[in-house]
């Protein structure tokens, strides 16, 4: 293959361009948060930066962006961010308190909870701050549950071959697979 000067440059140029824009916008490095054991550390700093990412990505929509539903069984990004704080909360009080949801708290979760014609429903009609906010409380009770474990907490079986490093692990991932959902929505979302 020959590449002429200009090519080159071009392709050099291109490179260039997507390594400063990677720079700017992503981390670059996993540390452990600060006062934290060190695997749950590493594990906040990569639950924090997915939440940062999601809100970065959410903060600014506006109602009919918020409840928009681009076919009759999509989900809307409001109710994707309740979602993903319902699981979180679920994910806190059993790890982190060892108890399953107060009846109070499992209907105030459940729409949520199973994303479908429930929260297509009834998730509607609030700001993207009110969903936000809710993921804000419920991290912030996570972020002072998980100060109080170690790493030999973190490794513990919770029953059904899962430990708490995996079930923190699941809510990473699960709200990584909901970025790239809302993701989509905003792409369909009306011109």
């Amino acid at each position: 293959m020959h590449l002429t000067i200009n090519t080159m440059k071009k392709h050099y140029s291109i490179l260039l361009l997507c390594f400063s824009i990677t720079t700017i916008l992503a981390q670059g490095e996993i540390k452990p948060a600060e006062g934290y054991t060190p695997q749950i550390g590493i594990m906040v700093d990569m639950l924090e930066e997915i939440k940062g990412l999601i809100e970065e990505q959410t903060r600014d929509l506006n109602q009919t962006e918020t409840d928009f539903l681009f076919d009759e069984q999509a989900n809307s990004i409001g109710a994707m961010v309740m979602h993903i704080a319902a699981t979180e909360a679920y994910i806190q009080v059993e790890t982190l308190e060892g108890r399953q949801w107060t009846d109070e708290e499992r209907v105030f979760w459940s729409a949520a909870g199973g994303l479908g014609e429930e929260s297509r429903t009834k998730l509607k009609g609030k700001p993207i701050t009110y969903y936000l906010d809710l993921w804000n409380e419920t991290r912030k009770k996570t972020l002072a549950g998980l100060k109080t474990k170690d790493d030999t907490w973190f490794a513990e079986s919770i029953g059904e071959g899962m430990n708490n490093h995996w079930a923190w692990f699941h809510i990473l991932k699960h709200s990584a697979n909901h970025r790239g959902q809302i993701a989509l929505v905003k792409a369909r979302l009306p011109k």
